[in-house]
């Protein structure tokens, strides 16, 4: 199944001005427990699609708010020369077509 279709939200926003923070939120505890089972592979997709070192790639995830958040470095700093998305909200799309 496509992570885009096991999630409710799907975003990404700035986490500072040099990193990026990827939000899964479900509505359904089966796919979050099938997501965060696996949530060291995932960190190393995201690695692998945003073109980072997966040791810049942090995982954290809430039981409680059936929430998983990815943080990463930015390529390019918040609000300067050649960034395309000041706000970091327009970076989750590697992210919908990831099978899990």
């Amino acid at each position: 199944m496509k992570l885009a279709e096991m999630v409710k939200v799907l975003r990404s926003k700035n986490a500072g001005p040099c990193q990026l923070t990827l939000d899964l939120i479900f509505d359904r505890v089966e796919h979050f427990d099938a997501v965060a089972a696996r949530i060291e592979d995932l960190r190393g997709e995201v690695a692998r699609r945003y073109g980072v070192a997966l040791e810049a790639v942090s995982a954290h995830q809430s039981a409680a708010a059936m929430a998983i958040k990815f943080t990463l470095p930015r390529r390019v700093i918040s609000g300067s020369f050649g960034d395309s998305d000041v706000y970091g909200a327009q970076q989750n799309g590697p992210l919908m077509a990831v099978e899990l």
